[in-house]
């Protein structure tokens, strides 16, 4: 469905945006009207890793004058893999700053704000007040749904991606004129079910694809041209090069947006997506050993079982010396219970200590109740014990 334009125009171009513009200003369907409307719109891009550096990059290409950045994190060496607006120079520096400095670069007619900080419940409000759309890049439940919260709350759209492996989704949510994310999930998964990138990987260029259309959707609610993803999930299989869409309709017993909503404020978001269960939390309670501690064990010659609930794929990466492989999910399914000595305490460990703690519940009720897991896990390791090896 069309949708009337998010903002009013500004009032003219100069003669040097004219000229950086032009390729704009010849399509019929955007034209003058389009690009100051572009000029005039205040656009909060939350996230400058994967999704947020292709979507800040045309965002400010595309002549959008306000451009508002949230990110509290660092440039680490594995995000430039995907995280193209950052550079080998940005490693160790404010992904804030350095995202500002390159949307500068490219655009220096554009106001970039920065918002160097966590986005959670005490803030999320206030920022989100001063734009026009809010343009999603998270990577984890929590936040989506705190965006997606605060964006029915206040009223705004907001075009949301995800990305994992070869695989992406796109689509725009607006209260108003359609269903909200809590429409297609009304829950969040159960901790541990869906790996993040960090966990299952992602193709780098998977990002350019899907952020593109971010911000192709971004321009089009910002200018009221063509037919935005409004009520539709658009799905992308980059394996298969298949784009696939879904319709998803409002829904009437919707927490949030439906007819006798529940959710009326921001609620407490890492409860509501349970980042780690419950099961793992009271498993890992008393039961979680340090690097050094593992160490100190081995060098003890202790008769221990280290095993890595990583994927094949993490373990060539990086593995802790003496650990024997066994995916997390051979123990969701129960066929690596037999696999278990009797005589031995069982020490499990993962990527930084989550899906261990996962494991570690599983274990724990099948009746190893001398079982650990290693805090931190193998980031951890490489960090107080190998800081040589590599990490991910």
């Amino acid at each position: 469905m069309s949708l009337p334009p998010l903002v009013e125009p500004a009032d003219e171009l100069t003669v040097d945006e004219v000229r950086r513009y032009s390729r704009h200003l010849i399509i019929p369907d955007v034209g003058m009207a389009g690009q100051k409307r572009l000029k005039n719109a205040k656009v909060l891009c939350v996230g400058a890793g994967g999704l947020g550096s292709p979507a800040l990059m045309y965002l400010a290409a595309a002549g959008v004058g306000t451009l508002g950045i949230v990110e509290f994190d660092v440039v680490d060496e594995s995000n430039l893999q995907r995280q193209i607006i950052h550079g080998q120079s940005d490693v160790g520096r404010s992904k804030g700053e350095s995202a500002r400095d390159s949307v500068k670069e490219i655009n220096p007619y554009v106001n970039v704000i920065l918002h160097d900080e966590r986005l959670d419940n005490t803030n999320v409000m206030e920022i989100f007040a001063g734009y026009d759309l809010i343009v999603d890049g998270t990577d984890n439940f929590a936040t989506r749904y705190l965006v997606n919260d605060a964006a029915v709350l206040l009223g705004k759209p907001y075009v949301w991606g995800s990305i994992y492996r070869f695989d992406g989704q796109a689509s725009v949510f607006w209260a108003e004129h359609g269903p909200c994310y809590r429409c297609l999930y009304p829950e969040a998964p159960p901790p541990g079910m869906v790996p993040s990138c960090a966990e299952g990987g992602v193709l780098g260029v998977l990002c350019a694809s899907i952020g593109s259309i971010q911000v192709t959707e971004a321009i089009k609610l910002l200018a009221g041209v063509g037919d935005p993803l409004v009520g539709r999930l658009m799905i992308y299989d980059a394996l298969e090069m298949n784009y696939r869409q879904v319709k998803v309709r409002k829904d009437p017993n919707c927490a949030l947006c439906g007819e006798n909503p529940t959710v009326t404020e921001l609620i407490d978001y890492e409860a509501f997506c349970g980042v780690v269960s419950e099961e793992a939390q009271a498993a890992a309670a008393g039961s979680t050993i340090t690097s050094k501690q593992l160490k100190q064990w081995q060098d003890d010659e202790e008769d221990i079982f280290l095993i890595d609930v990583r994927e094949p794929g993490e373990y060539e990466i990086v593995s802790i010396p003496g650990a024997v492989l066994i995916p997390k999910n051979e123990f969701l399914m129960g066929n690596a219970l037999e696999q278990l000595p009797q005589d031995k305490k069982i020490v499990l460990h993962c990527k930084s200590g989550v899906r261990s703690a996962e494991v570690l519940a599983v274990v724990k009720a099948a009746g190893f109740a001398n079982a650990v897991h290693l805090g931190g896990g193998v980031l951890g390791w490489v960090n107080q014990i190998e800081p040589h090896k590599p990490v991910y």
